[in-house]
């Protein structure tokens, strides 16, 4: 069996002559958590509208569960949260539900299942104009939660959200991963992804400049050693592949993916070298985004 749940061959949608999506093709594997990246007004949600079927595209192929985007048993197997969650004001977080699990077919206990996983149960009554916009944006998700999809596509599933509930959103989505359901979301909020994605896609003006894992995508981590007299140190750590930095100073670094520190410690006191400081350093998810966003300006 494919183990593919979303998959796009140079998905493109245009408006005149601007390409709002630019032949993005991307793969989502089952049961992992996929997070898709760009500045605004990059594509992300027109991307997913497309997988919904909620906007026709201008060329390439995608396939949802291997169906068509938007036909009845692809959206029957998908719980969606795009652009925010649009509910009936007037009525209560669990009548707005109510009235949603009535076109799946589905009763009160799916409900108070979804209210209790987003942690609103005891907000259910109340009535949603009176919901602040993070608990509209819980209950959006607890929307697209009902009748336990294998796929759930979020948009920007945090936004309005404290941090407490960041959190909280940040352990659903893992325990999602973990029961086996798939989840495709947008996100501006880069240490949230870092967090909680297996893989991740950046799209950039339309176009995709990356797909792979977040370790892939942030690069090798950096081991600097600072010790003095440096020359000692160089010869102490020469088994170890280590290279001065290139700024002169009395500093080590090489990739440290392989490096055993302790060892490296060790090396170093027993040859009477005086160690300042040993760090680990890797690249945020920030820093190579905001990298790659600006080589596109």
């Amino acid at each position: 069996m494919n183990d593919h749940i979303v998959s796009t061959e140079g998905l493109t949608k245009r408006y005149g002559d601007r390409a709002a999506v630019d032949a993005i093709s991307l793969t989502v594997r089952r049961g992992e958590v996929y997070g898709f990246l760009g500045p605004n007004g990059a594509g992300k949600t027109t991307t997913l509208r497309m997988l919904l079927g909620l906007v026709k595209p201008s060329g390439g192929t995608a396939q949802v569960h291997g169906l068509a985007p938007g036909s009845p048993d692809a959206l029957r197997r998908t719980g969606s949260l795009i652009e925010g969650p649009g509910f009936y004001p007037y009525l209560s977080g669990v009548d707005n539900l109510l009235v949603a699990a009535r076109y799946r077919g589905l009763g009160r206990a799916a409900v108070d299942e979804a209210l209790e996983r987003v942690e609103l149960t005891e907000r259910g009554t109340d009535r949603f104009r009176t919901y602040s916009l993070g608990m509209k944006q819980r209950l959006g998700v607890a929307a697209a939660l009902l009748g336990e999809p294998d796929l759930l596509i979020l948009d920007e599933p945090t936004n309005g959200l404290d941090p407490a509930g960041m959190a909280s959103m940040r352990r659903l989505i893992q325990a999602l991963s973990e029961d086996g359901q798939t989840v495709l979301l947008s996100s501006h909020l880069l240490a949230e992804v870092q967090q909680c994605c297996h893989r991740v896609g950046v799209v950039v003006d339309g176009r995709m400049t990356y797909e792979g894992t977040v370790a892939d995508l942030r690069g090798a981590r950096k081991l600097t050693v600072r010790a003095e007299p440096v020359e000692r140190a160089h010869r102490a750590l020469a088994a170890f592949d280590l290279a001065e930095n290139d700024r002169g100073e009395t500093v080590l670094t090489g990739d440290a993916h392989d490096v055993d520190v302790p060892a490296v410690v060790r090396e170093l006191v027993a040859d009477g070298v005086d160690v300042h400081s040993v760090a680990v350093e890797e690249r945020s998810l920030e820093d190579v985004f905001l990298t790659m966003t600006e080589a596109r300006k």
